[in-house]
């Protein structure tokens, strides 16, 4: 899924990756299994597997993931979980609301 555009609310992807596209500004919390930054986030991100903050974006919250990517000039604002925890709380937070934007 790419997002670009405004979006406030809660993006939850069972699978799959989540794209925040470079023009996007995102007032969210973030649960998928991948996650690409490329645009502004405000809010948490949870991923089962990858997060990756390319150069220009700009994210203020925590992530927990099970990696991390940051390219220079990515701009982050937050804690940084990187344990197993993290593949359980992406299952937990995606049985019943598998793909729902909120």
């Amino acid at each position: 899924m790419i997002v670009d555009g405004h979006l406030e609310g809660t993006i939850t992807l069972s699978e799959g990756r989540l794209t925040i596209g470079a023009t996007a500004n995102v007032a969210a919390d973030l649960t998928a299994k991948d996650v690409l930054i490329l645009g502004h986030v405000q809010g948490n991100i949870v991923a089962g597997g990858r997060v990756e903050l390319r150069a220009g974006c700009a994210v203020e919250g925590d992530i927990r993931a099970l990696r991390l990517s940051v390219e220079d000039n990515a701009v982050f604002r937050g804690k940084v979980d990187l344990t197993q925890s993290a593949a359980k709380a992406h299952e937990s937070a995606t049985p019943a609301a598998a793909g729902s934007l909120a």
